[in-house]
């Protein structure tokens, strides 16, 4: 078994690790065939050059702007969501859900131009706020956070309401710290949704200012000679927010992933 995870650790640990050695090479290298693992010296400057060319400050300033801003609106509303479909006993509360959870089937591309025209029909066009609003709320975190708010006894919430306790209290004092192993996955899924999205941003902004990291990347493609090592440098720099992210939810997603029905 071991061996086995081992062999699929490497697997999937390979393309991040030839990209890392990869930015340290230089065109001459990575042009080389057949191409080698290690780059003749480690040197910085494909870093120091991407970060003086292009306004790396700027993607990076707009992407850590959308990613935080979406995910603490998108744990908002999804966890508001989540407690009513778990905890609240209404008419086509089952209906309701059900619905929510089959819209994870339809894509973007199909919804692309509606939700655009909303978006310029409210003045978001060309904005940070267009691209944080439309997509807050998933209804993969709503089935998350629900699946595992079921798991609260009911006991528990009516004990607090006979306490004196009102619904707002409950829900902040009582759901969110029970909820933060679901929670965590939540949150490390939207931080790698916003900050890996690539279509939703480059349809809202039209300046290049407000690009994200992402669309930026993409636009290097257009040059003549496609500068692969900045690409390399600036794509490793862009993993680091997401990692540091895993690292403090890690002890959490193990326990929130094994009880939000996804076992």
């Amino acid at each position: 078994m071991y061996a086995g995870l081992i062999a699929l650790s490497i697997l999937f640990l390979a393309p991040v690790v030839w990209t890392m050695l990869s930015s340290f090479k230089t065109r001459t290298e990575l042009a080389a065939r057949p191409p080698t693992l290690l780059p003749e010296s480690f040197a910085l400057d494909n870093y120091t050059e991407a970060l003086s060319r292009f306004d790396f400050g700027v993607y990076l300033t707009n992407s850590t702007i959308v990613t935080v801003s979406a995910t603490v609106l998108t744990l908002a509303i999804n966890t508001m969501a989540a407690y009513a479909l778990a905890k609240y006993n209404f008419r086509g509360r089952n209906v309701l859900f059900l619905v929510t959870l089959g819209t994870i089937m339809i894509p973007l591309q199909i919804i692309l131009i509606p939700l655009h025209q909303v978006v310029a029909d409210t003045g978001m066009t060309n904005s940070l706020l267009g691209m944080i609003i439309p997509p807050a709320a998933t209804p993969t975190g709503v089935f998350l956070l629900r699946q595992y708010m079921l798991t609260i006894p009911d006991d528990l919430i009516e004990a607090a309401r006979i306490d004196g306790a009102g619904e707002l209290r409950i829900f902040l004092r009582l759901i969110l710290p029970l909820c933060r192993p679901a929670l965590a996955v939540v949150t490390i899924f939207s931080v790698i949704w916003r900050w890996n999205d690539f279509l939703w941003p480059l349809v809202i902004a039209q300046s290049q200012s407000l690009y994200t990291l992402p669309v930026a990347l993409a636009q290097f493609n257009s040059e003549e000679v496609v500068p692969f090592n900045y690409i390399l440098a600036m794509s490793v720099v862009s993993m680091i927010p997401v990692i540091i992210v895993f690292l403090f939810t890690q002890r959490h997603i193990v326990k929130g992933i094994s009880q939000t029905g996804l076992k």
